[in-house]
């Protein structure tokens, strides 16, 4: 039986392709280098296309995937990307098509077993898949404190269930694969607070909080935020924790 479709970000895919965070460009350089041909990778759950666009720089061809059909229409257009509406557990790739299939923040929304076998499916043998996740952000000893607010007194709660997948760092995914050892990458961005503002806003917990509660538990926190952070147009660095697993495809197809 499929798995119906958790749509937690069509209704702000264009707020998603503004404030959501990019991923180191070594990581990058380093998943063309574990798969012998750059030809063909599949971009599952691409979102607004933040992966696909970087990964268009290392493949000849970026095939680029998601299940709502509002964040594909918002996705960053490329020349060498293609942007198709489809679940994650039926790709229109053919057989043996993909050097490379990447997942950058959803592989916790999918239906693991049926997504699982798409990916031995499209891919080819020696192919691989690349998964990736990131946690809750981090700015310093000022900020921090308040963003540890936000989850705690408010939308904490409402992550829906599969968001302990990536609080877990994706290791209690099962994971049917030859993993590959992965070099540790560190993902930050420099931004002002608005744009940090307009990043939580994005959250599927601060929506369903939102919705749940009447208000925005972001804005409710605005005066404790520009306290801490100072001046909002002052750029700030914002860490995350960031989790890879790769692994590689069976020589031996069924």
């Amino acid at each position: 039986m499929s798995t119906p479709f958790k749509d937690h970000f069509s209704g702000h895919a264009g707020d998603y392709r503004t404030f959501r965070p990019t991923y180191p460009p070594e990581l990058f350089t380093f998943l063309a280098s574990v798969v012998p041909a750059q030809g063909l990778v599949w971009d599952c759950g691409t979102g607004s296309g933040q992966a696909a666009v970087v990964l268009a720089e290392h493949f000849t061809r970026v095939f680029a995937t998601d299940a709502s059909a509002e964040q594909v229409k918002n996705a960053e257009p490329h020349p060498k990307v293609e942007y198709v509406v489809a679940p994650a557990e039926k790709c229109p790739l053919p057989d043996a098509s993909a050097d490379l299939v990447t997942v950058a923040q959803a592989l916790h929304w999918f239906d693991l077993e049926r997504f699982f076998a798409e990916v031995n499916r499209v891919c080819k043998p020696g192919g691989a898949l690349a998964v990736w996740s990131y946690d809750l952000h981090s700015v310093n000893a000022e900020v921090d404190p308040v963003l540890d607010r936000l989850q705690s007194e408010f939308v904490g709660p409402y992550w829906p269930p599969e968001r302990a997948l990536v609080d877990a760092g994706y290791r209690t995914i099962p994971f049917p694969f030859d993993e590959i050892a992965v070099p540790p990458f560190e993902m930050s961005a420099d931004w002002d607070l608005p744009t940090l503002i307009g990043y939580m806003n994005t959250w599927s917990a601060t929506k369903r909080f939102q919705t749940a509660n009447g208000f925005n538990p972001v804005e409710r926190l605005d005066d404790a935020l520009t306290a801490a952070w100072g001046a909002p147009a002052t750029v700030r660095t914002v860490c995350w924790k960031f989790v890879l697993r790769v692994g590689r495809v069976s020589e031996a197809k069924p």
